[in-house]
């Protein structure tokens, strides 16, 4: 079984992007470097993606002080302004290791996030996606996992605020979203759902189906923990059992969606086992739903991801596809003048064409499961722990 497509129909996107996101920068040697986004822009404009009708390329909101402070604590803030090691706040790690100009740098990259939630909120575009964006591992007081800020819990919030009734937030990353459950535990109004490699093989060793939301939210937390080796047949399962199912029951207002591409085989730090062309039908499944539950209204980041040449740029090229309504054949071959930045950026051998070869396929859970099977032996616990919540049966599971 595979999502087939959206009709072609007129789609607005609002992508948000300028040069200057790219100092969201660790330095040399670090996993999350700011080439893996602008190889990304790169081959979106190569293959006309951004110049596509419906399209506009936006810069980053301005955004002050008072808006992160909706999410995260003025001593934090602080902190970061002074660049200078402080393990209180998660600041001179080697996962988060201080840079020059880090608050000015961090907090573009959140109103990127804010730019594209503000579009899609205020009617001027029905998508909006900000691919430097998905900083999923920030906690109101600390940075952790390559993130300073968070901001997809910023946009949230400044669409709660702003009078958004109900927002979903879908977390396709390898890891756990932790930080935007963290920051919405107890909030009825938003509900986190992640997708992510076990807790107990991968950081941060959170994000188990008993982790399902604060006294006032019970059952808006919701964590799919997946083994290690799974595929894109085992992770679409997981998704489509999982994911349509609470999205309809919750009627969200807004989807926000994170588009972490690190669950790739390739990836270095993970080791879960999707392709591009798995991703890619997660994102276009992810893009119906919002049509489905949400009148098309969604907001897309971009995530984790550090096989910075080979997975990232095609991946996200496809998710910005995706989004302008205009889908790429998976069987189109990189441009050359992007094949020959790729060599020149990163020294990387270039992909040649934009797929892995692989048929984005999976067998329905509800056709039948096999609860000796490690995938649906997740599915189900997940699925025990949170859909009573909604109102959603599960007494056919056994």
């Amino acid at each position: 079984m595979d999502d087939g497509q959206l009709p072609r129909a007129a789609h607005s996107l609002r992508a948000v992007w300028d040069d200057d996101l790219a100092e969201y920068d660790f330095g040399p040697g670090h996993p999350l470097a700011p080439v893996r986004v602008q190889l990304t822009i790169a081959l979106a404009r190569a293959l006309g993606v951004l110049d596509a009708e419906g399209v506009t390329v936006i810069e980053p909101e301005p955004i002050d002080d008072e808006l992160l402070l909706t999410v995260h604590r003025a001593d934090y803030l602080d902190a970061v302004k002074a660049e200078r090691r402080d393990l209180r706040f998660g600041l001179g790690t080697a996962d988060v290791p201080v840079f020059a100009n880090m608050h000015r740098a961090s907090r573009r990259v959140a109103g990127a996030t804010v730019a594209a939630a503000k579009a899609v909120f205020e009617g001027s575009a029905l998508h909006g996606i900000n691919v430097a964006g998905g900083l999923h591992h920030a906690m109101p007081g600390a940075a952790s996992g390559f993130c300073v800020y968070n901001d997809p819990a910023i946009a949230i919030r400044w669409l709660l605020d702003r009078g958004a009734e109900r927002v979903a937030y879908v977390d396709t990353d390898v890891h756990h979203g932790d930080g935007v459950q963290e920051i919405f535990y107890d909030e009825p109004r938003v509900l986190t759902i992640s997708l992510h490699q076990n807790g107990r093989t991968l950081f941060p060793g959170t994000g188990f189906p008993d982790e399902t939301g604060g006294p006032h939210a019970e059952g808006f937390a919701v964590n799919v923990a997946l083994p290690p080796g799974t595929a894109d047949a085992g992770w679409l399962r997981a998704f489509h059992a999982i994911v349509p199912p609470l999205l309809h029951e919750f009627r969200p207002t807004i989807l926000v969606s994170q588009h972490g591409c690190d669950s790739h085989r390739l990836d270095p730090l993970a080791q879960l086992a999707l392709s591009v062309d798995g991703q890619r039908t997660a994102a276009a499944a992810i893009h119906r739903l919002a049509h489905e539950v949400c009148d098309g209204r969604w907001v897309a980041t971009g995530g984790g991801g550090y096989a910075l040449a080979e997975v990232v740029p095609r991946t996200w090229t496809h998710l910005l596809a995706e989004a302008s309504g205009r889908p790429i054949d998976p069987a189109t071959p990189t441009p050359q003048e992007w094949q020959d930045l790729v060599v020149q950026r990163t020294g990387a051998l270039p992909p040649r064409t934009m797929t892995d070869g692989e048929p984005g396929a999976y067998a329905d859970f509800a056709t039948g499961h096999d609860p000796a099977d490690p995938i649906d032996r997740a599915i189900i616990a997940t699925m025990r722990a949170v859909f009573p919540s909604h109102g959603i049966d599960v007494s056919w599971l056994g």
